[in-house]
């Protein structure tokens, strides 16, 4: 009996075998793998570190957003996996680091903080044709001839005319220094801060550069006293402003402001308030509150990790949205599917609206602020995208 109902089953499964093989067949061709990994490149250490977090907690954010409500790609639900590695600031460092993520088989990278650290990793994602989402300010960064680079914001050529214009016609001087850390981004930042001072007719009486490590700045402020210097424009990060904001009080020359970039516009600044005449900043990452949407992100921030954001984690949050929207529109988590899709993306961002590049990989829609510190906080004086 037991043979005769084994010889009727038999018949049936060899029925079902082609069905069972077919499925295994197209599940095995799928180009969208179970788990998306995401590379995160920042400093997550040193003077740095803070900014390099927020950046990260940006991207931790949306995954845990998109991953909770079921994010699928051409049909199948996937989830997204962060990848991050700690840059140091470095370029030497930051190279290693994107070999790492290379290795890991990220699909694409949010990084890096700093511009000569974003331009030496270019190649090494390129190479594998990984979208590189950059906050780095540098023009440099995508003039490299790589289809892999995007900017997340505003690049230093507008930054530079804002710098010099409003420093120009606002701050009502006539003697200036320009003072960079001597990065990428700081020496090309002051040097085209500079040019736009000198197309308005304006003076610069001290132009100095320095590592982004110097904090021994006694000779500098008895120079700016004896040139009688009373605007201070300066790429110095924030540590470094205010140990120069200490040494000009110990020489008493307070009666001076200083606009610096957005390595200033941070929480940490606060400590100068006071020092001296006046302290601005100006960023192309616009802060989180300024956007009609931003309040919601904001409440959620500081619910998931129990502090305002720093600096750009807002943008790093939108550029993951914008990111996995490309990889949803190429119907592909393959690298190459993802930069097509992201060169031709109008993405929702939800916190700053919309992500869109051009064809070297510029946002098109950056604009640059202008900040004064009062009260111990950051509150906007002018904003534009045409200085």
């Amino acid at each position: 009996m037991k043979n005769s109902i084994a010889r009727r089953r038999f018949p049936l499964a060899l029925a079902l075998l082609p069905t069972l093989v077919a499925g295994v067949l197209l599940s095995g061709c799928s180009k969208v793998p179970d788990t998306i990994k995401i590379g995160v490149a920042q400093p997550l250490s040193g003077p740095l570190g803070a900014l390099g977090q927020d950046l990260l907690n940006g991207v931790n954010l949306a995954v845990k957003e998109l991953n909770r409500d079921g994010f699928m790609v051409d049909g199948k639900r996937v989830q997204l996996e962060v990848v991050s590695v700690d840059d140091k600031a470095d370029a030497a460092t930051g190279k290693q680091v994107a070999q790492q993520l290379v290795d890991a088989g990220v699909v694409a990278v949010i990084g890096h903080l700093n511009s000569g650290v974003s331009i030496e990793a270019a190649p090494i994602y390129a190479a594998k044709d990984i979208a590189q989402i950059a906050i780095s300010t540098n023009p440099k960064f995508t003039q490299l001839g790589l289809n892999s680079t995007f900017r997340m914001v505003a690049n230093d050529t507008l930054q530079a005319r804002a710098i010099g214009s409003f420093a120009a016609t606002q701050l009502s001087a006539s003697r200036y220094a320009a003072l960079d850390d001597g990065t990428p981004y700081g020496k090309g930042l002051t040097d085209g801060a500079a040019a736009q001072l000198k197309a308005e007719n304006k003076e610069v009486v001290v132009r100095k550069s320095f590592d982004d490590k110097t904090v021994e700045f006694d000779a500098l402020a008895g120079e700016l006293k004896a040139a009688r210097v009373e605007v201070i424009v300066s790429t110095l990060n924030d540590f470094q402003a205010l140990a120069l904001l200490k040494a000009l009080q110990k020489v008493g020359h307070t009666q001076v402001k200083l606009l610096g970039g957005d390595t200033v516009k941070t929480t940490d600044m606060a400590k100068g308030a006071g020092l001296i005449e006046g302290l601005y900043a100006t960023s192309p990452v616009l802060e989180a509150k300024e956007f009609t949407t931003g309040k919601p992100f904001l409440e959620k921030y500081i619910d998931a990790f129990q502090k305002p954001p720093a600096y750009g984690g807002h943008y790093s949050y939108d550029s993951t949205y914008v990111l996995t929207a490309a990889m949803q529109k190429a119907k592909s988590a393959e690298p190459k599917d993802i930069i097509k899709a992201m060169r031709t993306i109008n993405g929702y961002a939800p916190v700053i609206g919309t992500m869109s590049w051009d064809d070297k990989g510029e946002q098109r829609y950056g604009a640059v602020g202008v900040y004064e510190l009062r009260g111990g906080a950051w509150e906007l004086r002018m904003r534009s995208d045409r200085w």
